[in-house]
């Protein structure tokens, strides 16, 4: 019997942080460097993620059908631009999805969906909306691991303090947090602080690749693979995939 399917959400109570930068580039590693038969689900209704990888295919209000059962997840699914690299892309409709989740009072429905799709995928990426939500709700409880990226700043710093008061305040099980220090500068005094109050954070650097990303629609690893960001994001991988086998 093979390995099962693992989930990792990216995450943010706040917006802004790197979040769709950190989902897109997971994804590649998992996709390139381990070889695994990935999926990004992006559920920001922004859709920033479906625009960096995706074939600018005109996309239908569906997203938020395939909650409702109107739409099996699989038929919405297409290859982005990444060979092995899968995407379920997100559109405008999703903006009503916390009303629906409520609506119809399914509290797992993201996770049988997650399962669903495990049967066809290695490991499925999830780019969430900010926020404290039904839909966030739903991820946190759902995702086998939470990537929760955090530039080093005080108030980013209390955001995640906050996350994790708010879900150890709930009961139920949560998915365990892994906190990443995004868009590093060492020569910052305050980021060297925080990075010296919490040695044991991954650290994805401050780089010109990362900005790069917008305007080569890809990740960093494929068109700046020995960028100082390419590194540091297939570092973390590794990370994420011995946390995974644990």
């Amino acid at each position: 019997m093979g390995e099962r399917m693992h989930s990792i959400a990216v995450y943010n109570l706040k917006g802004g942080v790197g979040k769709t930068t950190s989902a897109v580039n997971l994804a590649w590693c998992s996709a390139v460097l381990s070889a695994r038969r990935t999926l990004l689900w992006d559920l920001d209704p922004q859709g920033a993620a479906s625009h960096l990888i995706g074939d600018d295919r005109a996309v239908k209000d569906e997203a938020r059908s395939i909650f409702a059962r109107d739409v099996s997840a699989d038929k919405l699914v297409r290859p982005s631009r990444i060979a092995g690299l899968d995407l379920l892309a997100a559109d405008h409709s999703l903006r009503g999805l916390d009303r629906l989740l409520f609506e119809i009072g399914k509290a797992k429905r993201l996770k049988k969906l997650l399962d669903g799709l495990g049967k066809t995928y290695d490991r499925i990426i999830l780019d969430c909306p900010p926020g404290l939500s039904e839909t966030s709700d739903q991820v946190l409880r759902a995702a086998d691991l939470v990537i929760v990226p955090i530039i080093p700043s005080p108030l980013s710093q209390r955001a995640f303090v906050e996350v994790q008061a708010y879900l150890d305040g709930k009961s139920g099980r949560h998915a365990p947090m892994l906190p990443v220090f995004v868009m590093v500068d060492r020569r910052r005094a305050l980021h060297k602080a925080a990075l010296e109050k919490y040695p044991d954070w991954p650290v994805i650097p401050m780089a010109s690749a990362v900005e790069r990303m917008a305007e080569e629609r890809m990740p960093v690893g494929a068109f700046d693979a020995r960028s100082p960001a390419a590194q540091a994001y297939a570092k973390l991988w590794q990370g994420i995939e011995r946390k995974l086998a644990g």
